[in-house]
């Protein structure tokens, strides 16, 4: 599972010229979802989202705050596109989540940060619609967190005059 991050003053999110959910200052967040996630993937997004602090304190130190020390809002995107690869130029999503299946995905992702946070402070967007997401980006600042299962893993390989030298655990054989 993936997640990326917008500190924004505001944004929002528009159907058919319709407004469908609008926040104050806080995050814009597009998720995606990989077709191998699970509950536990779900669970670790879902708690550095409420935990990772990018804000400025009262005194304008930078990233001390979280969203919950703020009580700032979240804005939640679906956003497949996130779990791409290449086809030559052409995008190819073979490693997001079906339609049928990320929807349901979705919507705990969704029910699980209002169940930690406040329900109201947590909005989102039309899943599966064609959206406009309009931000004003606070920063800029943009980040991106991803669920540790689709992270390489590093084995310490040696440790020869006290440096440590690592490798992917996918290369290893």
């Amino acid at each position: 599972m993936k997640a990326l991050i917008q500190r924004v003053k505001n944004a929002k999110v528009t159907v058919n010229d319709e407004v469908i959910s609008s926040i104050e200052q806080g995050a814009c967040v597009l998720i995606g979802i990989c077709s191998s996630d699970t509950i536990k993937d779900m669970e670790y997004i879902v708690r550095k989202l409420l935990s990772i602090r990018i804000f400025d304190d009262e005194n304008h130190k930078r990233w001390q705050k979280s969203i919950v020390d703020k009580q700032f809002e979240i804005l939640c995107v679906s956003q497949f596109t996130l779990y791409n690869t290449w086809k030559g130029n052409k995008p190819d999503f073979h490693k997001a989540m079906a339609a049928d299946r990320s929807k349901e995905f979705y919507e705990q992702f969704i029910q699980m940060l209002k169940d930690k946070y406040k329900p109201d402070k947590v909005k989102d967007g039309l899943f599966g619609a064609y959206m406009q997401v309009s931000i004003q980006n606070d920063g800029p600042v943009t980040l991106e967190i991803e669920s540790p299962s689709h992270t390489p893993n590093k084995i310490i390989n040696s440790v020869t005059d006290g440096a440590v030298h690592t490798k992917d655990e996918h290369s290893k054989r």
